[in-house]
C-alpha cells in the first residue's frame, strides 16, 4: 500500500500517489466485455496534457467546467484536469434535463463543458443553445461530424494532442486549501438545485476523518473501490473517486445499476458505498433467489440469517450449540452470500439516505459489515459514520475525527469543522441562514446518544404533522412497508390530516407471478383495478401496520401503475423520493383518499 498522504489540495494528493505507483493499475473500465486498467501513470499524464489543453482553448483560473458522462476513467481524468488548469468543475448527472442542464451552465457561468458522448449530447446541446458563457465543448468519445454543434468542439483524443503541443500548466503549488475544488448541485428533494462550493480543505478534511475510520479494517496493499453511484454526487465523488485516490486504491467502474450483481462478482471490491435503495434490492433479490430453492438451503439460510441476526442483537451471546452451528453456517451460507459481493468487502458503506434496520439486520445477519453514516452534500458530504467492530445499526454512528455535532432546542442537527462548505454559489443570503456562526443547520431532527453515537429521526421539512398534532416520519413508516415483498416502493401522506394514506408501486415480480397464477396479463395498468391483486397488495400493507404505532398506520392506498424513477422526475439521482414533486403531480389522487366512499 502506498503512503496515506493529505496534502494542501487534491490535485498534489493524486499526484504524489501517482509517482509512487506508476504503472500500478489505477482505473477499470469494461471494454468488449473484460475490465481493463488504466495505470497511475497514464492517468496523470492524460490529466496533465488535458489541463494543457483546456488552458490552451482559453480556460482561465476560477473558470467553470460542467461535466456530464457516465462513471468512467475519463470522469476522474477530466476532473484532475481541471483543477490542473485552475478551473472549478461542475458535474452534472447524466439524467438531467435540458432544462437542468440550461439551469447549471447559466447559474455556474459555465466556460467549458466536457461530454462522454452524442447519446448525453441530445439533451445537452439544446442547454448550450441558451448558454452564452460556453465556448467550448469537449467530448470522450469521437465524433463523426461537429459542425452542427453551437460551440467549438474538440473530442478527448485531439484535446490531448493539442496538450503535447502547449506549455506546461503546473498549476499544483498554486491551489490554496480554501479554493474551491467543485460546485456540487444538489439534487434535491425539493426546490430549485443550489451549487454547493466545496474547497480542497472541505473534501481533505473529509478524506482525513474518513482515514481514522476506515483503518481499523486493516487496510491492505490494493483496496479495490466498485463506482456504480453518480459522480456527480458528493457523496461518490468523495467516497467513490478522491477517498480510494487517497489510499492509493484501484477504482473498478460498474457499467450501470441493472449489471451491479456481475460487476460485483468481477471487481471483488473490498470497501463498497452505497445508497439504502440498492440494499433494499439486493435484499429483495436474495430472498426471491432462496424462495425458489426451497428446501434444505432455504431453511439454512433462514437459520442463518436467525442466529447472525440474534448474536448482533445479543452482542455475540449465542448458546454453545447456537454457536456451534453458526461456525459451521459461516461456511455453509454465509460465505456464498459474500461471494455474490467479490468475496473480499471489508466494508459495506451506507449513506445518502437513512438504512431500515431490518435490512441493515439482514445484511449484518448473512456476515455482511455494514457501516451506516450520515451526511449531506454542504459537509462535503460525511458528517457520522459507523466505525468498524462498533457499529450500531439504529444510529448513523459518531462524528468524523475533525468534526462537531450539537443538537438545538427544536431537535436539528448542528455541524462544524473543516468539512463544511464554504457556502452557496451566487446565493449568500441562504448561506448565512444555513451557516450560523460557523455551524451548519443541516434540516435534519436527531438526538446524540450517551455514547456519543448520533441517531437522526427525520428531516425537518419532512416531518408529517397530523390533524391532532402528532409528529410523524414518513421516512420510518415507509421504510417498514418496504420489507413486505409485495410492496416495491412507498410514498406516504397525510400532513394536516386525520390518517395517514399511501402510494404504492408492486415489486415486479409480484405482478409478474400474480399475473400467470391468476391467467391475465401482466399489465399493470389493468390490474390495479384487479380485486384480487388489490387484496394482495392489502394484505403486505396490513402486514406492515402490524409493526406500526396507531397514528401511523396507513388507512388507505393506492397502487400506482408506474414506478416512481429518476426519469420521470420523481427519484433524485441517488433514489430518494422527491416529495414535493409526487405530492404535486399526484394531488389529485392523495386528497381523494380522504373522500367518502374511496
Amino acid at each position: 500500500m502506498s503512503t496515506v498522504a493529505f496534502d494542501t489540495n487534491l490535485l498534489a494528493m493524486f499526484q504524489k500517489h501517482a509517482a509512487e505507483e506508476g504503472e500500478n493499475p489505477f482505473l477499470w473500465r469494461k471494454i468488449d466485455g473484460v475490465y481493463r486498467p488504466w495505470s497511475w501513470q497514464r492517468a496523470a499524464d492524460e490529466a496533465e496534457r488535458l489541463a494543457r489543453a483546456f488552458r490552451q482553448l482559453g480556460l482561465e483560473a476560477g473558470d467553470r467546467v460542467v461535466l456530464v458522462s457516465e462513471n468512467r476513467p475519463e470522469w476522474c481524468i477530466a476532473d484532475l484536469a481541471v483543477l490542473a488548469a485552475g478551473g472549478i468543475t461542475v458535474p452534472a448527472y447524466t439524467t438531467n434535463t435540458a432544462r437542468d442542464h440550461e439551469y447549471i451552465l447559466n447559474h455556474a457561468e459555465a466556460t467549458m463543458v466536457v461530454c462522454s458522448g452524442r447519446n448525453l449530447a441530445k439533451r445537452l446541446i439544446p442547454a448550450i443553445k441558451e448558454a452564452p458563457s460556453v465556448k467550448t465543448l469537449l467530448f470522450m468519445e469521437p465524433l463523426a461530424e461537429t459542425s452542427e454543434l453551437p460551440v467549438s468542439a474538440i473530442t478527448w483524443n485531439d484535446a490531448l494532442a493539442l496538450g503535447d503541443r502547449s506549455p506546461s500548466v503546473n498549476h499544483v503549488e498554486k491551489i490554496g486549501p480554501d479554493d474551491v475544488a467543485c460546485f456540487i448541485y444538489t439534487s434535491g428533494t425539493g426546490g430549485t438545485p443550489k451549487g454547493v462550493m466545496l474547497s480542497h480543505r472541505n473534501i481533505m478534511s473529509n478524506l482525513e476523518g474518513a482515514y481514522e475510520l476506515v483503518k481499523k479494517i486493516g487496510l491492505g496493499d490494493r483496496e479495490r473501490f466498485l463506482s456504480f453511484l453518480p459522480l456527480s454526487h458528493s457523496y461518490e465523488h468523495t467516497a467513490g473517486q478522491f477517498f480510494p485516490i487517497s489510499l492509493g486504491a484501484e477504482i473498478y467502474y460498474a457499467e450501470g445499476v441493472e449489471t451491479l450483481s456481475t460487476n460485483l462478482v468481477e471487481a471483488k471490491p473490498t470497501i463498497l458505498t452505497c445508497v439504502p435503495r440498492l440494499y433494499e434490492v439486493l435484499r429483495q433479490k436474495i430472498l426471491t433467489g432462496v424462495q425458489r430453492q426451497g428446501g434444505l438451503k432455504q431453511r439454512m439460510f433462514e437459520l442463518a440469517l436467525k442466529l447472525g441476526s440474534k448474536r448482533y442483537e445479543q452482542a455475540g451471546r449465542l448458546n454453545p450449540w447456537e454457536a456451534a452451528v453458526d461456525r459451521l453456517l459461516d461456511k455453509l451460507v454465509r460465505s456464498k452470500v459474500n461471494e455474490r459481493f467479490g468475496g473480499k468487502l471489508k466494508a459495506m458503506v451506507s449513506g445518502g439516505a437513512p438504512l431500515n434496520y431490518d435490512v441493515g439486520l439482514f445484511f449484518v445477519g448473512l456476515g455482511l459489515p455494514v457501516l451506516q453514516g450520515y451526511g449531506q452534500t454542504e459537509a462535503s458530504p460525511v458528517v457520522t459514520a459507523n466505525p468498524p467492530g462498533g457499529a450500531r445499526l439504529d444510529t448513523v454512528g459518531p462524528p468524523l475525527k475533525g468534526v462537531e455535532l450539537e443538537i438545538a432546542d427544536d431537535g436539528e442537527i448542528l455541524v462544524r469543522g473543516g468539512n463544511v462548505m464554504r457556502g452557496y454559489w451566487k446565493d449568500e443570503e441562504t448561506t448565512a441562514r444555513t451557516i450560523v456562526d460557523g455551524w451548519l443547520h443541516t434540516g435534519d431532527i436527531g438526538v446524540i446518544e450517551a455514547d456519543g453515537y448520533l441517531k437522526i429521526t427525520d428531516r425537518k421539512k419532512d416531518i408529517i404533522v397530523n390533524s391532532g398534532g402528532d409528529n410523524i416520519s414518513p421516512q420510518r413508516v415507509e421504510g417498514i412497508l418496504l420489507l413486505e415483498p409485495e410492496i416495491g416502493q412507498a410514498f406516504i401522506y397525510g400532513d394536516k390530516k386525520p390518517y395517514l394514506v399511501a402510494l404504492i408501486s408492486p415489486d415486479p415480480d409480484t405482478v409478474k407471478a400474480y399475473a400467470k397464477e391468476a391467467g391475465k396479463p401482466g399489465d399493470l395498468a389493468e390490474l390495479v383495478h384487479d380485486q384480487g391483486f388489490r387484496q394482495k397488495i392489502g394484505e403486505a400493507v396490513k402486514r406492515a401496520n402490524i409493526n406500526l404505532s396507531a397514528i401511523e398506520r396507513i388507512r388507505k392506498f393506492e397502487i400506482m401503475t408506474e414506478p416512481f424513477t429518476v426519469e420521470n422526475g420523481l427519484m433524485t439521482p441517488t433514489l430518494k423520493l422527491r416529495r414535493h414533486a409526487i405530492t404535486e403531480r399526484q394531488g389529485e389522487l392523495l386528497e381523494s383518499l380522504y373522500k367518502a366512499g374511496h
